[in-house]
Order: C-alpha cells, then structure tokens, then sequence
C-alpha cells in the first residue's frame, strides 16, 4: 500500500512539472498581473481569446461608464421589473438583451422567452445580435461583438453592444468621454500562446459621438455663439428667481447653485404647486453622493410632471458643467415659462 501510494504521488508529482512546463512554454512574455485561464491552454491553432486588463477593470472612468450603463437599462427595463447588478453576469445569456433591444426598438423578436441551456442561450443571443447588427451596420457601426464573446462574459464587448446601443437611440444619458481601456489578446500560433496588450476605446468626445445625431441648441451655443451666452443665462436665471424668491431665495450663479440639487428640488415643487417632504432629499448636502441623489430626485420630479428625463447626467450638474445644467433648465423654461 506505501508503495502505491507513493507511485501515486510521484505521478502527481511528473504530471504538476509536466502542467508547469506547459504553462511556462505556451505563456512567454505574458503582461504582468493577468492570468492565463485554463481554456486558454486548449485554444485551438489560430484561435485567439480576448480578455479586460486586470488593471483597466479599476479604471475610474471605465466604472463610470459601467454605472451609467447599468442605470440606463434599469431605467430602461424597470416596468419589467428586471434589475441588473453585474454587466457580464446579467447580459451573457440575452434575455436583458433581448428586452433592452425590443424596448428600444419597439419590436418583438421571436425567442423563446427563458432559456437555461447554452445552446439555447445562443441562439437567443444569435437572433438578437443579428436584429441589432441589420439595425446598426447601415449607419456606419462596426461590430465589436459576437454571440461567443457575448456569451463567454466577454464585458468589453458587452459595453462596446451597449455604448453603440444608446448612442444609436438617443439614451437620455451622458456617456463619460475617453474611456479606453487595454485588453490582453491571447492567441495560438504553431502550438505556442503568444499575448499582446492592446489599448480599446470605448467612448471618445461628448460631441463626436453626439454627432451621429442632431446637435442641440446648447451645442451650437455654446461653440459658435459663447457671446449670445449670457444672454441666454440672465433669461433663465430672471425664470428661477421668478419662482424661488416665494421661498426668499435668489440664484446669482447657474453653475454652482444648482450644483447640489436643493435649488432645482423646491423649484420644482413651487412650479408643480406642491410641497417636497424634507425627508426625501439633503437640505445640507456635503458629500458628492448626497448632492448626485438629490440631481437625481430632482430629475424623477421633472418625470413625475410629464417631462422627458433629462439627457443630462446628476454627475454632470453637480460637477459644475455648465452646458448639462443650462439643459436641465432650459427644459423646465420651455414648460413652465408661463406658470405664475
């Protein structure tokens, strides 16, 4: 019995230096921190996988996008009380796919509605990517993504679907600009993996990827016309004081005083004629996050009024962007401008 025992752990033994040397030979100049998967090793000749930087995961910017994303599709899903917490682990299988893309698209695809196996998964996906990609290519979009990246929790091609989605349809949201992140490429050529670090660009300008649609009246201002500016700000600033001096209140700056949401929370109230329970939002704000929800309480209250949910971002206003918050104004003036 020692004896077997003993074979067994040399074996054991050969089979972990057989493994490391594998690993060693099939993984020269890999980037430092990253990790070769296992599947990796079984790639067949040719074949290349594509996986996130471990670093650019911890990117800011890109958690940023990663935030705005998963806001809009809960926003955009929340009547089918579906809620998503994780991009790669909630979009893989296409069911939050598939309903983002009919609710946008305001058509129905012919899936099956749940699917639990892979096969079935992929085909829902395939039906799915191929009702998007008809949707896009004519409009210039190059496909970054595939049913297999998709499905194997590929998230750079999931946000590059999902970017290329809200732009498409105008989302009501404010991607943050220069996003990239860097990628390793593993591939097999000749038996041997050989990597590479290769840098993605997720998001580019604010004006360059709006303009793949109409411009706004702020954009145009703001570019051509910076003169014509002030005449714009005094008009809406003559607009909230109009309002807010019932409370005995008084804006001098756009910028600043409607930066922690107080301002445009009792704004509201005093256009909707209704009073605003101090509970539900920071009458003294101080950290940024309190100032974020309560932009974005006064956004639901724009909603709740019958407006359109502004293209702006809470980010945007409380970090002191003028033209996000000129939109947000504007919006109120345009439907309230002859309220008393």
């Amino acid at each position: 019995m020692a004896g077997l025992l003993c074979g067994t752990k040399r074996k054991k033994q050969v089979s972990d230096l057989h493994e490391e040397g594998k690993k060693a030979i099939n993984a020269p100049m890999l980037p430092t921190g990253t990790d070769i998967h296992p599947e990796d090793t079984l790639l067949e000749e040719n074949a290349e996988r594509i996986m996130l930087d471990p670093t650019s995961r911890e990117n800011l910017k890109f958690k940023d996008l990663l935030k705005v994303l998963i806001d809009w599709i809960n926003s955009e899903l929340e009547e089918d009380r579906i809620i998503v917490k994780d991009l790669e682990e909630d979009c893989y299988d296409g069911q939050v796919l598939q309903k983002l893309f009919e609710k946008l698209s305001g058509r129905k695809l012919n899936v099956a509605e749940v699917t639990q196996s892979e096969i079935g998964q992929k085909q829902k996906l395939q039906t799915v990517l191929e009702a998007v990609n008809e949707m896009l290519r004519p409009h210039g979009w190059t496909i970054e993504w595939s049913v297999d990246s998709i499905h194997s929790k590929n998230l750079v091609a999931i946000v590059y679907l999902l970017v290329a989605l809200a732009m498409h349809f105008q989302a009501p949201i404010r991607l943050p600009e220069h996003v990239s992140v860097q990628v390793v490429v593993v591939k097999k050529r000749e038996g041997i993996l050989q990597t590479a670090l290769v840098t993605k660009e997720l998001t580019s300008t604010t004006e360059m990827m709006m303009g793949r649609f109409e411009r706004d009246a702020f954009d145009t201002l703001m570019d051509h016309a910076p003169d014509k500016l002030n005449v714009v700000k005094t008009s809406l600033i003559t607009f909230v004081n109009k309002h807010l001096n019932k409370l005995n209140l008084e804006v001098t700056e756009l910028e600043s005083q409607f930066a922690d949401g107080v301002y445009l929370i009792l704004l509201m109230g005093l256009l909707e004629d209704y009073f605003v329970p101090l509970y539900n939002f920071f009458l003294t704000p101080e950290s940024f996050e309190q100032k974020v929800h309560n932009v974005a309480f006064a956004f639901e209250l724009m909603q709740d009024g019958g407006l359109k949910k502004p293209k702006a971002r809470p980010e945007d206003v409380v970090n002191l962007n003028l033209k996000s918050t000129l939109r947000v104004l504007y919006n109120l003036f345009t439907n309230y401008k002859n309220t008393e």
